[in-house]
């Protein structure tokens, strides 16, 4: 079942991306999708792409079990226990951070964290970055997001049965651009966003679902207890803008009015190592790159950051295929 939809997924986006065949796939006739089938299949397909994120993110791999009552049982998935998520324990109690060293050197991370996040606040307000700036920002941004490498840690990555689905070479997450290139592609968000083109698209051709996913995108990215590990009262709007953003930035998605600066100075490099992999190649996810980052954080912070992800990735990928069905319309 799963290898059938992945094929459909790969013969899917192709015609998307080139216009006879996306034409072809809508044209009339009795075997061939109306615009809301379409629609329907893309939301689907976007949805389980995106799941996968969290999912292997938040170390859940259900596997079929016919000697338990449900036949469904969690597994580790390279020693990433669900369990210790249930727990919400703090990231210190585990092994690789138990130490007084381990425990010292992530409290200091915390307190750099939160004086990056009250130093960009008080620049905001000082001055705002010209538009040449934002500009280059982005750009610089852009292409290093390319030179991000997934799956740092190897030595751990552990064959499991999803692996034989995405091994094949013409199938899998590709970046949108070549290394080296000197002129990348940008989507500018500005020209087809969620809020004034997809989400009347979607709503027109498949009832009702625009104001499901606004409200799920929504919720999740206003979502705050307003906490950082052990601080309280704390306006987090900063960094969830930052790991929202930085998700669409690896995907060319470009915002006119977000300085990208704000991603390097609160995305530190382990960070964004644990970002792509979930978001691009969620199969490689390691406990060792969960734990690498923010480890004074309890688990439900870090759990909340998976689900912006998860959303992230799932608009960057309803904004690219919605846009090609409008072109398709117009």
């Amino acid at each position: 079942m799963l290898r059938t939809k992945l094929c459909l997924v790969r013969v899917f986006f192709f015609y998307l991306e080139l216009k006879k065949f996306r034409e072809k796939l809508v044209k009339t006739g009795e075997n061939n999708w109306s615009l809301p089938e379409l629609v329907h299949a893309v939301v689907l397909l976007a949805h389980y792409h995106a799941l996968a994120s969290f999912v292997f993110g938040s170390g859940i791999n259900p596997e079929r079990d016919p000697d338990t009552s449900n036949g469904v049982r969690l597994i580790a998935v390279n020693n990433f226990c669900v369990c210790d998520l249930a727990n919400d324990n703090n990231i210190e109690n585990a092994s690789l951070t138990s130490s007084n060293f381990g425990i010292a050197d992530s409290l200091s991370e915390l307190e750099a964290l939160m004086e990056r996040m009250k130093r960009l606040q008080e620049d905001k307000e000082d001055e705002e970055a010209s538009q040449e700036e934002m500009d280059t920002r982005f750009e610089k941004e852009k292409k290093e997001s390319l030179l991000v490498i997934s799956g740092a840690f190897d030595d751990e990555i552990v064959s499991t049965d999803v692996s034989r689905y995405v091994e094949d070479p013409g199938f899998g997450y590709k970046d949108f651009a070549r290394r080296g290139e000197d002129h990348l592609p940008t989507f500018r968000a500005q020209d087809y966003t969620w809020e004034n083109h997809g989400f009347s698209l979607v709503n027109r051709l498949y009832s009702d679902i625009g104001h499901l996913l606004d409200e799920k995108f929504r919720m999740v990215y206003n979502l705050t207890y307003n906490t950082m590990a052990t601080h309280e009262d704390v306006d987090t709007t900063t960094l969830r803008r930052a790991l929202f953003n930085y998700v669409h930035c690896m995907y060319g998605i470009r915002y006119d009015d977000y300085d990208y600066g704000e991603v390097n100075q609160l995305l530190e490099r382990s960070l964004k190592v644990y970002i792509k992999t979930v978001t691009c190649y969620p199969e490689r996810t390691t406990k060792r790159m969960y734990d690498s980052y923010w480890r004074q954080f309890k688990h439900s912070e870090k759990v909340h950051v998976n689900l912006l992800l998860m959303e992230a990735r799932m608009q960057a990928e309803l904004l690219y295929a919605l846009r090609a069905i409008t072109r398709h319309l117009t």
